[in-house]
């Protein structure tokens, strides 16, 4: 069981209230070990009034939709399919049947969108040996200086020549010894 980000369809214009009732029921129920995020696709832009002052708007990117970070059991399911205002959730076969989730990608994509990150899943801890897989690096030995899990990059040290060079690299392109 693992927690994956689902979309809840709403109706149009109630995304935010949507928003608010599943939190107050998220606390009041006792699921917060189960839905975790709750988050309205929402950017900022800039208009211009008659009078010429400039004003910061939201505008929804997925109007009538809500993103919902959780673990799929009976009971989450439950709490958010009948949360007042909304109709169910996108990628269900039909009524009484689990919804998909979005794929990694997609959800990486959207959260990036509005500025949000979903952390890279590691098990890099600085002081860690590992080798470089490929790059001008390639079959190297070097220790890891730091970690971001955010953009999937360590920051490594690598002996050349018995100088110390620092390299970024993706998580990826390095293997641990």
């Amino acid at each position: 069981m693992e927690k994956l980000w689902y979309v809840v369809h709403t109706y149009s214009g109630y995304e935010n209230r949507v928003k608010q009732n599943l939190e107050k029921r998220v606390e009041t129920m006792g699921m917060s070990d189960y839905i975790f995020r709750i988050i309205v696709a929402e950017e900022d832009y800039e208009t211009e009034t008659k009078t010429g002052i400039k004003k910061q708007l939201k505008k929804k990117i997925f109007p009538g939709y809500v993103l919902v970070e959780m673990i799929m059991t009976d009971e989450s399911w439950y709490v958010v399919r009948n949360t007042p205002n909304v109709t169910g959730f996108v990628g269900s076969a039909g009524s009484g049947s689990k919804p998909n989730p979005l794929l990694p990608e997609e959800a990486t994509k959207i959260l990036s969108m509005m500025g949000y990150s979903i952390p890279v899943e590691h098990d890099f801890v600085v002081g860690d040996v590992v080798t470089v897989l490929d790059g001008p690096f390639a079959d190297y030995t070097a220790k890891v200086q730091s970690v971001d899990a955010v953009k999937g990059k360590l920051t490594l040290f690598i002996d050349i020549l018995g100088r110390e060079v620092p390299a970024e690299l993706d998580f990826a392109s390095v293997v641990k010894i």
